[in-house]
């Protein structure tokens, strides 16, 4: 009969899909192995000739795409051999079916040239048997013992007799010695061959990267990034922020002394603790994207801001990671004006090890007037409070007491 979904069906098989953590990347992945390795054992179990399985992985649930379309097709394709006669995949996104189409011809060649074709798109992990997802350092390793070895060589050596064993013939212990050092200076047994620290390869990515790992990377993982971007900007230009550009904390402010657009971001109009974060993401990409296509600069005030204003530092790196290289290319300085000392270790921490590249254009000034040799003074609209907190805490400091440098009357 038909379903609630209009569709011809004769069965609906109900599976929950896994949101993917990097924290947790091999229990995601694992999880989401069994969904489709559970959908279709029902599916043999029913005895079904056709079944159309969707991509269970979503963009909603973060899972990124390359990696779900692998797990999905190689769990297909191992698990397929004269059960299901008929298998039809249905991507519910358009970037979902562009990626499937690329690694199909890994999965499911047509013919030996279009496998050859198609070997570069081999991932790190290729699965078990049953395609589940693997990690090298969690397999446990048989190995050959030397030490065995060289028992049995003793045991079926016509020479040797367990008499001479148990006196400790000088001879034969000899030649046990002997044999067990052949054992262990010889290439022939993993256990004697030097093995790289897997937890630091694993946690540095010290493994060897092999061409096509490469090309995978910068290739469909690329495309991914760029897409979920372009998504949020789709989002961004159509959905209500009036929340988030009511603030005021975030606007365009003139162009410096070289014409380059500025940014400002007032601190303390933040609400980090109060604000939707989402939405605070989507205005940045609103109001962005258009300056970032050439070179522009920030000028962040930190004046008077508080705990409350400060955004946690994981949707930092999730910003970071989520905006496109142009962000950083264009970015030419980023002044950081009435710094403390949690600016300072913030700025260290995060130029240091996640975006070093921007290290030698962060500035930090004591005061607004240092900033206004960069950036003229009738082209930065700032609030009033900084500009009185400025006055009140270095107002002495900008006072040059005129000097008289003429002679006295006589």
């Amino acid at each position: 009969g038909y379903s609630r979904l209009f569709l011809p069906s004769k069965y609906i098989i109900h599976t929950v899909g896994p949101t993917y953590s990097e924290k947790y990347k091999t229990a995601s992945e694992a999880t989401l192995y069994a969904c489709y390795r559970n959908v279709l054992y029902k599916a043999r179990e029913l005895g079904l000739r056709t079944v159309a399985l969707c991509d269970i992985s979503s963009v909603q649930r973060n899972f990124p795409l390359v990696t779900a379309a692998h797990i999905a097709l190689r769990t297909i394709r191992r698990f397929w051999s004269n059960t299901v006669p008929r298998l039809v995949i249905v991507c519910l996104e358009s970037n979902a079916h562009s990626i499937y189409a690329v690694l199909a011809p890994l999965y499911f060649p047509r013919d030996q040239l279009e496998e050859r074709s198609a070997l570069w798109q081999l991932p790190k992990d290729i699965g078990g048997l049953y395609g589940e997802p693997q990690l090298a350092d969690r397999q446990i390793r048989i190995i050959h013992n030397p030490q065995h070895s060289v028992m049995i060589e003793a045991d079926d050596d016509s020479d040797t007799s367990p008499h001479d064993l148990e006196m400790g013939s000088d001879v034969e212990y000899s030649n046990i010695n002997l044999s067990l050092a052949a054992q262990l200076t010889g290439t022939a047994h993993s256990f004697t061959q030097m093995q790289g620290d897997l937890d630091r390869q694993r946690l540095l990515g010290d493994r060897p990267r092999m061409i096509y790992e490469s090309v995978l990377d910068d290739g469909l993982e690329g495309i991914e990034h760029q897409e979920r971007y372009e998504r949020l900007l789709r989002r961004a230009k159509t959905e209500d922020l009036s929340e988030v550009s009511g603030i005021g904390c975030l606007y365009q402010s003139g162009v410096d002394r070289l014409g380059r657009p500025v940014v400002v971001f007032c601190g303390k109009w933040f609400p980090a603790h109060n604000l939707d974060l989402e939405k605070a993401l989507l205005y940045l990409i609103y109001l962005l994207d258009p300056i970032v296509k050439g070179d522009y600069v920030i000028a962040y005030f930190h004046t008077l801001t508080s705990s409350n204003n400060y955004p946690s530092l994981q949707w930092l790196k999730d910003v970071y990671s989520i905006l496109p290289y142009k962000y950083k290319k264009n970015l030419k300085a980023f002044y950081i004006v009435h710094p403390t000392f949690w600016t300072k270790m913030m700025t260290w921490w995060f130029t240091t090890f996640m975006a070093p590249a921007i290290k030698t254009k962060v500035h930090s000034l004591p005061g607004v007037e240092h900033l206004y040799s960069a950036i003229a003074k009738d082209q930065l609209e700032i609030p009033a409070y900084i500009t009185e907190y400025d006055m009140a805490t270095n107002g002495i400091h900008y006072f040059q007491p005129i000097t008289n440098t003429s002679s006295p009357a006589s």
